[in-house]
């Protein structure tokens, strides 16, 4: 573990790289976000049961694999680092004060201190492994805090830019098991990519960008049955693409 993110050693033979971008609600005790604890526990600061799930995943499928060990409201690693929302001022109703407060330095202080390591790493894990296909586990809320009218009914979503090949292929596979699937949404991969963009879509990589609904994998036992159900898909879809 190192202040960035957790690594999984894996099996290059597994032809796959897990990235998480989003797996954790820890702040550095040398930062103060300077929002309520309470915060930290909420979709803004972490995607819930994503730890866990991308654990039992990376074990399962037995691949490398880079999770992040810090919170989105600290620098949010699914963004490009040049983007102003890689270290959020706002995220759905939520002021960050601390980042607010920023002057550029600081700024560039996070970006070098968080995002730098974490995509370097990433990096280095796929051109050294160079697999199949990438992967990547996220959750999203069932309703947004500022748009509470508006619910978000899939139980997982597949997102994708430009390069559909792999989520064409593992949709009709999740919905064969009864899921209700979000081609590209809750929100579209056309719009906010930025992970699978630098590492698989600038390498001509095949990739499976995996949102789950958060409530659905918020304990043990549901990112256990999420894991159960996401690891022969995750497999297929890579034998599909060899």
């Amino acid at each position: 573990m190192t202040d960035v993110f957790i690594e999984i050693a894996g099996r290059a033979e597994s032809g796959l790289v897990l990235i998480a971008d989003h797996a954790s609600n820890r702040v550095p005790e040398d930062i103060d976000l300077g929002v309520h604890p309470s915060v930290l526990d909420k979709h803004v600061a972490v995607d819930i049961g994503v730890d866990r799930l991308a654990m039992l995943v990376s074990a399962e499928l037995g691949c490398p694999a880079i999770i992040a060990n810090v919170s989105r409201l600290v620098v949010d690693l699914h963004r490009e680092h040049d983007n102003p929302a890689a270290t959020p001022v706002h995220s759905d109703g939520h002021h960050i004060p601390a980042n607010a407060a920023l002057d550029e330095a600081g700024r560039r202080e996070r970006i070098e201190r968080f995002w730098h390591p974490y995509h370097g790493r990433a990096a280095e894990l796929v051109d050294t492994h160079a697999p199949t296909m990438l992967f990547t586990l996220h959750s999203f809320t069932p309703r947004l805090e500022t748009r509470a009218h508006e619910t978000r009914p899939w139980h997982a979503g597949i997102l994708y830019n430009r390069d559909d090949r792999a989520a064409r292929i593992a949709i009709p596979k999740l919905e064969a098991l009864g899921l209700h699937v979000g081609d590209n949404e809750p929100y579209s991969g056309q719009e906010l990519n930025a992970t699978m963009d630098l590492h698989a879509e600038a390498r001509g990589l095949p990739y499976l960008a995996i949102e789950v609904r958060n409530d659905l994998i918020a304990d043990a036992e549901g990112a256990r049955k999420w894991a159960e159900l996401l690891v022969p898909v995750i497999a297929e879809t890579r034998d599909a693409l060899i």
